[in-house]
């Protein structure tokens, strides 16, 4: 495929889905900025084929390879204060972390169930006074130390370390209905 052909064909598929893949990832992620992230790989990815013509359904090719990277994101971040949120299932243990970071492609019910878990994550984390939110979200979900994270703010570990720790304990009240509901 010429160049220039290839520039065209990528120019009109972001024109086109550039706004409707932005609507799709946002409320999945914490910030705008993880957003626009995580299309930009999209993107990238999308730029990278050799052959655009190949692609049968740009549409769905687009939305799978989005979702798979709002997965992989996921994936990569800590989430182990809810390791303590587990149920028996007839195929094993399993936590709220491996609901939350499952395959999107298990079906519409996880998805729905994932968005749900990560909806109520995220209000639990806005009731939180901003310091110890921060304190959390930096270490859980930026992947920080609780040393770099004293470091930026100019606070002692002991500090930070409480203040996540009232964090956890509000979270683990707060979803606390989750873990009951898996339960029964």
């Amino acid at each position: 495929m010429p160049q220039k052909e290839k520039e065209n064909i990528i120019s009109q598929t972001v024109s086109k889905y550039g706004g409707k893949l932005m609507s799709y990832i946002r409320p999945k992620v914490k910030n705008t900025e993880d957003a626009e992230d995580i299309l930009q790989e999209v993107w990238y990815q999308f730029s990278s084929i050799t052959n655009l013509s190949e692609i049968v359904n740009v549409g769905g090719w687009l939305y799978r390879v989005t979702a798979n990277k709002i997965t992989d994101k996921y994936r990569k971040k800590k989430t182990e204060n809810l390791e303590d949120f587990v149920y028996e299932d007839e195929d094993g243990d399993f936590s709220v972390k491996d609901i939350l970071l499952m395959d999107e492609s298990a079906g519409p019910e996880i998805r729905m169930f994932q968005d749900e878990i990560w909806k109520l994550l995220f209000e639990a984390l806005d009731e939180l006074p901003e310091k110890q939110r921060l304190a959390y979200v930096e270490n859980e979900l930026n992947d920080k130390t609780l040393q770099e994270i004293a470091d930026e703010q100019g606070e002692n570990i002991k500090t930070i370390i409480s203040r996540k720790n009232y964090a956890v304990k509000h979270l683990r009240n707060r979803l606390r209905t989750v873990y009951e509901d898996l339960n029964n």
